[in-house]
This record gives structure tokens, sequence and C-alpha cells, in this order.
């Protein structure tokens, strides 16, 4: 089911702001061919359905307005929306995906974008690549995952665009054919961040903030959902990340997302932030 939202002004006013209102992409069939991770069976389409309605049933009891969308070009990552996008205070940012094949959905977002009056505030353009899902805006501060999925010239021109918007930039060194920064690291509260360890993600970058670190063997345990301050949205297959989390005073909400985790796709890469007070 697609719901409209209306939207004021302001979009992502504080990055860790009470989550307010969010764009999904259901997943495809083509999930099921996505390489799963080492050891892990191949995901299952129906689940992954089920589960997102989940997702979205829990982000709307907490308040948050979701709109659904069904892609067109049936991909089988096309559920994660934050390649294609980042979202500031005044418009979005159309990204410009490392992958080939993903490329089309950001003009496709952005004509759903057009078609919700959220406005435009600019693009990774050619030959610049940058995935949306390797930055993390936290505080006034935007991290950069720098690996192979991006190139100088779309790591540069967004960290401009970030810094018009008043924040400051930081680069963070990822392994060069790893996971996204998104999937390894989470925004908690304004100072605060959860991190897989430094074997996959460069700590020194998050220097000042609160660090809450994922063991060995639950990195992308680290890839949460934040939907407010001190309050995050996990995966349940990653307990150890969890009792970290609720131990240190943040309020967890804990659902499967199981058969997105096989395909190595977080919570923080299923949901684009719209509208954050």
């Amino acid at each position: 089911m697609t719901q409209t939202v209306s939207y004021g002004p302001r979009l992502v006013a504080h990055p860790t702001g009470a989550l307010r209102a969010a764009i999904m992409v259901a997943p495809t069939a083509a999930i099921e061919n996505a390489p799963p991770l080492p050891g892990e069976p191949n995901a299952i389409y129906p689940r992954a359905r089920a589960q997102q309605e989940i997702l979205a049933k829990t982000l709307r009891f907490f308040g948050c307005d979701v709109t659904l969308l069904e892609e067109p070009q049936g991909d089988p990552y096309a559920s994660s929306i934050v390649d294609s996008a980042v979202v500031f205070e005044n418009g979005a940012v159309v990204m410009r995906p490392s992958s080939l094949s993903r490329r089309p959905e950001s003009a496709w977002l952005e004509a759903e974008f057009v078609k919700r009056d959220i406005p435009i505030a600019g693009h990774i353009a050619a030959p610049g690549l940058l995935d949306g899902s390797d930055v993390l805006l936290a505080g006034s501060t935007a991290f950069i995952g720098v690996s192979n999925r991006s190139n100088s010239l779309g790591r540069n021109g967004f960290a401009q665009i970030a810094k018009a918007h008043g924040f400051s930039v930081r680069e963070v060194r990822l392994s060069a054919h790893g996971a996204p920064l998104r999937a390894l690291a989470g925004a908690v509260s304004a100072d605060s961040v959860v991190l897989a360890p430094e074997s996959d993600v460069d700590h020194s970058a998050f220097a000042g903030f609160k660090v809450f670190t994922a063991p060995l063997g639950h990195e992308l345990g680290a890839g949460v959902l934040n939907i407010g301050e001190h309050h995050v949205l996990a995966n349940v297959r990653y307990p150890t990340v969890v009792d970290t989390l609720r131990r240190g005073g943040v309020v967890v909400e804990a659902i499967d997302l199981y058969d997105f985790g096989r395909a190595g796709i977080t919570p923080s890469m299923l949901v684009l932030d719209l509208k954050r007070i």
C-alpha cells in the first residue's frame, strides 16, 4: 500500500531527530538472486516482503509516515534505497551509484521526489561516483566512506554540498571490497555511533563521538536505523549488538530482517529519511 505524505518546508532538520517521514522500496523477486553473505542461503522473496511490512508498521507505530514504492527495474538490491539519495534540511541530493545497473534508479527516484514536491538540493554528476549507503550523517558531521564504490570526484562533490548545508566532512577508510559505511556504522544520537570492528571501519574518523563497537562476526549489526535520539531499530539476528546498545542506555527496537541481512542489506539501508524534527 502506497501512502502519500505531505511535507513542511523543513525536511531532515536534525540527522538523529525523531523520524517523521520516510520512503522505502519494496523488494522484487530478484532479491533471491543477490549473492548471499558467506555461509548464508539466498534471500527468500515472500519472507523479505513480509519483513518489510513489519518494518513499515513499526515505523508507523513510532509516528513515521511511510511511503512504499515499487521499483520498476527489478534489481536484486532495489530495496537499498539510500544508495540513490541523501536528504538534507532543504532538499534531496541525488547520488550516482557505483553499480551501472542501478544508476537508472536515481532518475526514477528523482521523479518520485518531484511528484511529492520534495526539492532537489543537488546531484552527483558524471563521472563522479558515490553510493548514498557510503554516507552517514550524525550531529553536524557528514561521514563519507572511502572504498572502490566511489571516486574522488563523487566524494568531493558531495563534501561541497554537505558543507553548504552546515556539515563538517570526514572521510572514513573502508576495506576496498567490504560492506558500505551505512552497514558498518550507525548513528545512535548526535554524539554517539555504533561501529563495526576497526578491521572493517576506521574508528579514528569518529574521534569525539561516543563509540559502541559491534563484535567480530556481528559487523553488520552496526547498520542500525536511527529513529530518534538514543533510539534505533536493529536486526534481531545480531543480539550482542542489541544487548550492547541497551546496556549503554539506548532504546532498541529489534525486528526480524533476516532475508535482507542475507544479502548484506541493513536496516539503515532500507529507509530513506524524508523528515526528521
